[in-house]
This record gives structure tokens, C-alpha cells and sequence, in this order.
């Protein structure tokens, strides 16, 4: 029978002096008993995947509106590609995986219905009352909207997942009050793993429905190195096959590009300690200068060919019609929330309660919901 405390022993063993060991976790906002089988990061990795958030993100749109195609991704199947990637590069470092993967699980759990087009929206009409964040209210749906658990809400989960949701922010508070310029190395992990799972895969969707071409991507750095080594080494390969193949050889490059280069600037910075990433001036985890100057270029080329594709942003614009139109309904009629929801007016204000309800909401349901108030859909 193995034990927690024989597992905490192998994990000092095992890993690196600065990663984040799960027995010198900060704990939790509300205090319960260490579990005799499981490390606090994997019971946190447990509870966002038994999360009804989790589970919603099988029905909302990653880059093309859900249900549009059966092999597009969705932001589930984006959320659980990060997962993978986040572990490999936390294990090529002697990193936390358990914790690495806790985080990449959790950091969509808060994305509104259709993409960035929906969340976007979202931001404007509570435009005067505080705006909407994606990667804020996944904080907050682990902290107040879930409600798993009878003595508290949210899932409570550890400091450190917590601190990892905090995507973007620039200083930030440790429980004892210090101020941080940077979160550990888990969460970098995460956060870039993110960053490579979305441009790589949304090319391979963007290419999948023929909104891009290879040809429009033989211009850009990234593909033409995978490109030209699949070709050398497979030169039978064609259409979807090779295109398929580029782009794993493409996360594959990434992935070891991150790899090695954190490795190098880890040891430059001398960081002994996780308290010493959480204090250093920047993140410690990144890609080499070509890889990262390669990667800008990509993202451009994204937004101008893919994301904002006339067909992709037509349909998106229909979908947040009915978002807007949803949502409007309620801060005229809060009764439409339900009881469990609308209690929490009182707390939170009534746009940040519409806001929650609403961004909680697959694509499915919020159009089935525009359809049962007002007789359309989509």
C-alpha cells in the first residue's frame, strides 16, 4: 500500500529544487484533512475534471461554432491537448506534473460560448461593470460558482492551481502577503502549452476546413521547417496525411524548443527554490528567439486568415446576435436565472450574475435558450 507521505517522499526525490512540491502547498482557503492516498494537486486535478464547468466545455466553440464539423475541436478536446503537452514539458524539466496539469485543466473552465467572439462580446456589455476576462472567471468558478461540496463554494482548490489561473496578472499576493512578479514554474508550463496547443491545432482545424491552404502556409517559417523534414523523410505522403503529420512534427519541434531552452535559462538564473521563480523579474519558461519570432508571425497570419475568415466571422456574429439578445433578456427579467442563480444578485449585482449564468453556457443551451425566448435560433 502506498501512502501519501511515501509519495510526497519520492516526489522531493524526484524532482527538481524549484519545482513546486505537493507537501509545501499553501493549502487551501478552506482547511480539510490530508487525503491518506492522493497528493493535494492530484485530488485538485479530480475535482476540475468532476466539475460540471469541465464538462460543459465538450459544447463550446474553440475556433469554429460547435457542431459546425465532427472532427473540429471543441474546448474540451483543446483542454485536455494542453493537459498532455503541459505534462511533457513539466517532466522534461523534473517539474510538478500533477500540478502543471491541474492548472491546464482548469484554465478554460471559465470561457463563455463562442470563443473569443463570445467572450469578447461578453466584455463589452459589462463594459461599466467590471468587464469579462475568460481567465478571471475561471478563478472564479473554481472560487464561488461551483457548488460541489456542502461547507463551502467552489471546489477549493489549492493556492498554488489558484495562482496558476491568474494568467495575466502582473503582481499578485502570496497567503503571506508578499507581493509576486511571477507564478511558479508550473503555471509558466501551462500557460505556454496553452499558447502551442492553440496556434498548432487551430491551423490543423483551419486547414482541415479549407479556410487556409498549405500554400498560404508554405510562406511562414514554422511550417516550412516541419514541412521540408516530413517531405525528406516521407515523400509519399499527401493531402490531409502530410498536412496532419507537419503539424505534429510542428508541436513536436515546440514542445522540445521549450524544453531545452527553459533548461538553459533556468540554470542562468540560478533559482534554487520555487520562492525564487515566484520573486524573479520574468518567466523563466519560453521558447528560443527564432522559435518565438516564428511564432509571431503565425499568430498574425491566424488572426488575418483564420480567426477573422469572413465565414468563420459571419457565423460568429449570428451566434453572439443571440448571445447579446440572451443576455439582455435576463437584466430585463432576472426571474428567467432560476432561484439558485438569481440569489446571488444580492452579492454579486445583477450583471455579474447575467454575466456568470451566461458565460457558464455551452453554445448548444444558450441557443436552444434564445429559441425558447424569442421562437429562433441560430
Amino acid at each position: 500500500m502506498i501512502t501519501r507521505a511515501e509519495l510526497e517522499r519520492r516526489e522531493r526525490e524526484r524532482l527538481a529544487p524549484f519545482a513546486q512540491k505537493s507537501a509545501d502547498s499553501a493549502g487551501r482557503e478552506h482547511p480539510e484533512p490530508p487525503h491518506p492516498h492522493r497528493m493535494a494537486y492530484e485530488r485538485d486535478r479530480s475535482r476540475v475534471i468532476h466539475s460540471q464547468a469541465f464538462r460543459r466545455l465538450e459544447n463550446k466553440t474553440q475556433v469554429f461554432l460547435n457542431g459546425t464539423g465532427d472532427h473540429l475541436r471543441t474546448r474540451l478536446t483543446h483542454t485536455i491537448e494542453v493537459a498532455s503537452i503541459s505534462r511533457t514539458i513539466a517532466r522534461g524539466l523534473a517539474l510538478n506534473e500533477d500540478l502543471t496539469e491541474a492548472i491546464a485543466l482548469a484554465h478554460d473552465l471559465g470561457h463563455s460560448p463562442f470563443g473569443h467572439s463570445g467572450q469578447e462580446l461578453l466584455n463589452e456589455l459589462m463594459r461599466d461593470h467590471g468587464g469579462f476576462d475568460h481567465n478571471a472567471q475561471s478563478l472564479r468558478v473554481v472560487e464561488r460558482i461551483e457548488q460541489k461540496y456542502p461547507r463551502f463554494a467552489g471546489l477549493n482548490l489549492t493556492w498554488e492551481v489558484r495562482e496558476g489561473l491568474r494568467k495575466h496578472a502582473k503582481f499578485y499576493e502570496s497567503p503571506k502577503g508578499e507581493k509576486l512578479t511571477c507564478p511558479s514554474l508550473e503555471a509558466q508550463v501551462a500557460n505556454l502549452a496553452d499558447e502551442i496547443t492553440y496556434y498548432s491545432h487551430d491551423m490543423d482545424d483551419g486547414l482541415d476546413a479549407g479556410f487556409v491552404t498549405p500554400e498560404q502556409m508554405a510562406e511562414l517559417e514554422v511550417w516550412q521547417e516541419s514541412h521540408e523534414h516530413v517531405r525528406r523523410h516521407f515523400p509519399k505522403l499527401r493531402g490531409k496525411e502530410l498536412n496532419a503529420y507537419v503539424i505534429r512534427c510542428i508541436i513536436d519541434r515546440q514542445v522540445q524548443d521549450v524544453i531545452t531552452t527553459s533548461a538553459i535559462t533556468i540554470a542562468k538564473s540560478r533559482v534554487q527554490s520555487v520562492d525564487d521563480v515566484r520573486r524573479y523579474p520574468k518567466p523563466l519558461i519560453c521558447y528560443g528567439k527564432v522559435l518565438l519570432s516564428a511564432n509571431r508571425k503565425l499568430r498574425r497570419f491566424l488572426y488575418a486568415n483564420l480567426y477573422y475568415h469572413p465565414r468563420v466571422a459571419g457565423l460568429n456574429r449570428r451566434a453572439c446576435d443571440l448571445l447579446r439578445a440572451v443576455f439582455e433578456a435576463y437584466l430585463q427579467k432576472p426571474a428567467l436565472l432560476g432561484r439558485t442563480s438569481a440569489r446571488r444578485i444580492k452579492a454579486d449585482g445583477l450583471h455579474r450574475t447575467v454575466c456568470d449564468f451566461v458565460a457558464g453556457m455551452t453554445d448548444r443551451y444558450l441557443i436552444s435558450e434564445h429559441q425558447r425566448l424569442f421562437g429562433s435560433g441560430l
